[in-house]
């Protein structure tokens, strides 16, 4: 799924990324002990309404799994993604989200 889009992720900004010309859609991320927290999406106006946001989460939990890290979710979009995609719900860290 999130294949369709190209996803850069940008460590000195600390977002995964889709280009548009010379428009941005991220998903910003911060590291805290060994978690990863997912702090806010941003989908510029043009781009919105194609899965990008959804694409990106994808991508950031893909992501947290690949480096073995429990999640922190901060990003109110996230914390709807995670209900309509029950199976992420492992990858939370449990001593965060009760």
């Amino acid at each position: 799924m999130a294949a369709e889009y190209e996803i850069i992720n940008n460590e000195q900004q600390m977002h995964f990324e889709i280009h548009e010309g010379d428009e941005i859609a991220f998903l910003e991320y911060r590291f805290y002990k060994k978690d990863i927290a997912f702090m806010h999406t941003l989908v510029p106006e043009r781009m919105k309404g194609r899965g990008l946001a959804s694409a990106l989460a994808a991508y950031a939990f893909q992501y947290a799994r690949e480096h073995k890290k429990p999640v922190m979710v901060y990003c109110p979009f996230v914390s709807a993604y995670v209900k309509r995609h029950p199976e992420v719900r492992e990858q939370l860290d449990k001593e965060f989200h009760h």
